[in-house]
C-alpha cells in the first residue's frame, strides 16, 4: 500500500513538472513573439518600388525578406510593378508628394531624375550608414556620380553577353576541349563562325538569334560602334545635336544589317530568348539576365562568354539597376539612414542578386567565394569594366525609342543602313529641340 501511494505521488509530481515545463515554454514563446511583434511595430518602415519581372522579381523579393529577417529595426515593404508604366508612375508620385522611400532606377533614367531634382544626393546618408563608395567598380560608380555627388547606389551592371548551345557548336566543330567556342577575334572571323554554324545546324535552328523588332539590334549596334577607335559619339558636347550619323556608326550598323540580310540572323524572329531556351538557336546575344533562366531550361547544354570583340577594343552596351531615394517632403534623417542601410546590405549581398545573372557592383563581392561558386557568372564578370552606357541626356529613353523604330525598318529591308542613321538623326534632332 505504501509503495502504491509513493508511485502515485511520483506520477503526480512528474505530471505537474511536465505541465509546468510546457507552460513555461508557451510563456517563453509568447514572450518571444510579443517581443518580435513590438520590434517590428516600432521598426522604421520603408516603401520600396521596383519594376522587376520574372527571375529578377523573385531574387529581389528573397533579398528583401532576408534583410527584414536580419534587421528587425527596419522593415522594407516592396511594391513591384511592370516596367511599361513604372517611370511615369514614379514621376507622378514624386511630383504629387507621395513618393516611396526607395526606388529602383536604371542608370539610363538617372539624368532626368537628377536634373529635375527628383532624387536625393546620397553623400551624407551614405556616410551615416557607413557606405564607402571606393568599394564599387570604378566604371559602374562613375555612372551614378553627377558633379562629384553620388545620386544612387548601383546594384549591378547588366550587359550583353554571348550565349551558345554547346551541342550545335560541337556538331559544327566549333567547340574546343574546354567547351569554349573556337572563334578568332575580328568582324570577319565572327562572320565566318556564324556561316559555319549555319551550314551545320538544322534548317529550323538560328545561327544567331536576334529579334527583328524591339531594342536588341540597337544594343548590338551600340556595342560595335563603341568598339571602334574613335566611335561611340552620340551627341555634340552641348547635347543639342545628334552626331551618330557618321562613317564609324555606319560601319557598325552595316555589319549588323548584313547579319540580317544574309540570314545569319533568320528573319521575323519575335522571341529570340525563347528560341534559345527551347534549343532552337546556336548563339544568342542578349543581356546577362538570361543566365538564371537558361540554367532552368530542361535539356539545354549552354555556355556563355563576354560579347566578342569584333573591332579595336572591348566595349558593350550595358545598364545598371540602382537604388535611389526619391525627393519627399518631410523625410527624416532616420529614414534616409535606414534606406542607405538597406542599400548597403543589398550591394554587400550582391551574390544573391547575381543569381539572376547580373554582375555585382562591389569589387569585393565579385572576388568573393559566394559569387565565384555560381556557375557561368565569373566568365563575364570583367564586362563591368568596359560597359558603354548610353549618354547622359534627360530624354534618352524616348530617343532610344526613335532608334528602335528606325532600326526595325532596316531589319525588314524597308530602308538601308545609311537611310536608317540619317532618318534617326533627323528625328532625334527634332526631339532635342522640344
Amino acid at each position: 500500500m505504501f509503495i502504491h501511494r509513493r508511485g502515485t505521488s511520483c506520477l503526480i509530481y512528474m505530471i505537474m513538472a511536465l505541465l509546468l515545463a510546457a507552460l513555461t515554454g508557451c510563456a517563453s514563446k509568447d514572450d518571444e513573439d510579443h517581443s518580435q511583434g513590438e520590434a517590428r511595430t516600432s521598426a522604421v518602415k520603408l516603401e520600396f518600388w521596383t519594376p522587376f519581372s520574372g527571375g529578377d522579381n523573385q531574387f529581389m523579393t528573397e533579398m528583401v525578406n532576408q534583410f527584414n529577417k536580419e534587421n528587425p529595426s527596419i522593415e522594407v515593404v516592396q511594391m513591384n510593378t511592370r516596367l511599361d508604366d513604372y517611370y511615369s508612375r514614379l514621376r507622378t508620385a514624386i511630383m504629387s508628394g507621395s513618393a516611396p522611400d526607395l526606388a529602383i532606377l536604371h542608370q539610363t533614367s538617372l539624368p532626368q531624375f537628377v536634373q529635375n531634382g527628383y532624387i536625393e544626393k546620397l553623400t551624407e546618408p551614405a556616410l551615416q550608414a557607413g557606405l564607402e563608395w571606393k568599394g564599387f567598380n570604378a566604371n559602374i560608380l562613375e555612372s551614378i556620380v553627377y558633379d562629384g555627388n553620388p545620386y544612387a547606389v548601383p546594384l549591378d551592371t547588366h550587359a550583353l553577353v554571348m550565349y551558345y548551345n554547346k551541342s550545335y557548336l560541337r556538331q559544327a566543330g566549333l567547340l574546343d576541349g574546354n567547351d569554349m567556342p573556337i572563334m578568332s577575334s575580328g568582324a570577319d572571323a565572327f562572320h565566318a563562325f556564324l556561316k559555319q554554324l549555319k551550314a551545320s545546324i538544322p534548317p529550323d535552328a538560328a545561327p544567331l538569334a536576334q529579334p527583328s523588332t524591339r531594342i536588341d539590334s540597337v544594343w548590338l549596334w551600340w556595342s560595335l560602334y563603341n568598339q571602334l577607335e574613335g566611335g561611340g559619339a552620340f551627341y555634340n558636347e552641348e547635347l543639342t545635336e545628334a552626331v551618330f550619323n557618321n562613317p564609324k556608326a555606319l560601319k557598325a550598323l552595316d555589319y549588323t544589317n548584313q547579319l540580317y540580310k544574309q540570314e545569319l540572323i533568320p528573319p521575323n524572329i519575335n522571341d529570340s530568348f525563347k528560341l534559345f531556351y527551347d534549343g532552337k538557336a546556336a548563339v544568342l546575344i542578349t543581356g546577362m539576365w538570361g543566365t538564371g533562366a537558361f540554367e532552368k531550361a530542361p535539356g539545354l547544354d549552354f555556355g556563355v562568354i563576354p560579347m566578342p570583340v569584333l573591332y579595336d577594343h572591348a566595349a558593350v552596351w550595358g545598364d545598371s539597376h540602382t537604388i535611389a531615394i526619391p525627393t519627399k517632403h518631410g523625410m527624416t534623417d532616420e529614414k534616409k539612414k535606414a534606406a542607405l542601410i538597406f542599400a548597403k546590405w543589398c550591394v554587400e549581398h550582391g551574390a544573391m542578386w547575381a543569381e539572376a545573372g547580373h554582375v555585382p557592383s562591389m569589387t569585393k563581392v565579385v572576388a568573393s567565394e559566394p559569387f565565384n561558386s555560381l556557375k557561368y557568372r565569373s566568365a563575364y564578370a570583367a564586362t563591368a569594366n568596359y560597359v558603354a552606357y548610353w549618354p547622359r541626356h534627360v530624354r534618352q529613353w524616348s530617343i532610344v525609342e526613335i532608334l528602335i523604330q528606325e532600326f526595325e525598318k532596316m531589319n525588314y529591308s524597308q530602308q538601308t543602313p545609311e537611310q536608317t542613321l540619317e532618318n534617326a538623326a533627323k528625328r532625334v534632332n527634332i526631339e532635342l529641340k522640344k
